[in-house]
């Protein structure tokens, strides 16, 4: 099925899931045959995403279920910008996480003790924030109390919503806000509108190169602010899909940066209406 002519100006194509690729646990109109239809005109693929509920092993299998070929080295979570960014800080740091076990594993994988259901959790020294399904009040109590105490705040992006199912729920940016809003501290995201999961992106995808040219890749997402911003951030182009929490309206209005195109959703930016 030949592409859109946009995307035959591009040779590598990273796209959101949450609103973009699916929503909730289901895929959006025609996402597979899209998906399929980048692949066949050679073109390279990455799924980035603020999510960080659950394992790269779970978006394949995930996108799988739904008809999408994917690959682990192909999925960029939050959770590994968040493990690359405590890499960076001496090992054995008491961390507490906000976050899913697959958050909580990539901590632990940084080298850093997880203090969670521990005496010492409101003593920690870096307090990880990634929104997860079983949050709740108590978590952000004692986060609250670590950072009053001198914690670090490292966060997986400040999405204020995402969409499911059953409608538009909280994102991680909602938590970040209010602990922020408690403590007056300030927390180091790491997650997209920052360019870092891009640059990991194409890093996988062997496009990082000395002579790569930001025009040469597109990002494909939902939001304005973390897909459409965290691209500019990057050096890329972008295009904003309408199957998300972006309006058709919102997105006429984008400038600074303004996408290079807009869509209904994902199918119809890549194989036409």
């Amino acid at each position: 099925m030949p592409l859109s002519p946009l995307l035959g100006g591009y040779d590598h194509v990273l796209l959101d899931l949450d609103g973009c690729v699916w929503v909730g646990d289901a895929a959006t109109p025609r996402a597979p045959e899209a998906i399929a239809a980048i692949r066949a005109a050679g073109k390279t693929l990455a799924f980035v995403t603020n999510d960080g509920r659950r394992t790269p092993e779970e978006y394949v299998r995930k996108l799988w279920s739904m008809g999408c070929t994917a690959a682990v080295e192909e999925i960029v979570t939050v959770g590994s910008a968040v493990q690359h960014v405590l890499s960076e800080i001496e090992p054995g740091a008491g961390a507490y996480v906000i976050g899913a076990p697959a958050v909580v594993r990539h901590v632990a994988d940084a080298g850093h003790r997880v203090l969670n259901r521990t005496p010492r959790a409101e003593s920690a020294d870096i307090v990880v924030v990634v929104g997860h399904d079983a949050f709740d009040y108590d978590e952000l109590t004692v986060a609250m109390r670590a950072v009053l105490a001198g914690a670090q705040i490292v966060c997986g992006g400040r999405d204020a919503t995402f969409p499911t199912d059953d409608g538009i729920r909280p994102g991680t940016g909602a938590i970040v806000a209010a602990l922020e809003y408690a403590t007056g501290a300030r927390a180091r995201s790491v997650g997209k509108p920052e360019p870092q999961m891009f640059k990991t992106a194409l890093d996988r995808l062997g496009a990082a190169r000395a002579d790569h040219r930001a025009g040469r890749a597109l990002v494909v997402g939902d939001r304005l602010d973390a897909d459409l911003g965290g691209a500019a951030a990057a050096g890329l182009d972008a295009a904003i899909v309408l199957s998300g929490v972006t309006t058709a309206s919102q997105a006429q209005a984008a400038e600074d940066p303004a996408p290079v195109a807009i869509a209904a959703d994902l199918a119809t930016l890549v194989l036409g209406p």
